[in-house]
């Protein structure tokens, strides 16, 4: 629970750290994280397509 309230904080923080800046800061921003999301997304699917998982290695590298 606490985990929880903690990242509504940060959420908060961040979202109104976002009204503050240019519309083009946030837009280069947004598309940052999405990219960062898509890179991760495929290298889980490749990941899982050839039965490897960096689960099975504790996680950390």
């Amino acid at each position: 629970m606490l985990f929880l309230v903690g990242a509504l904080l940060v959420l908060g923080v961040v979202l109104g750290a976002v009204t503050h800046v240019p519309v083009a800061v946030s837009a280069v921003g947004g598309i940052a994280i999405g990219l960062w999301l898509a890179l991760f997304a495929v290298r889980e699917r490749l990941a899982g397509r050839l039965g490897r998982s960096d689960r099975s290695h504790g996680g950390l590298r």
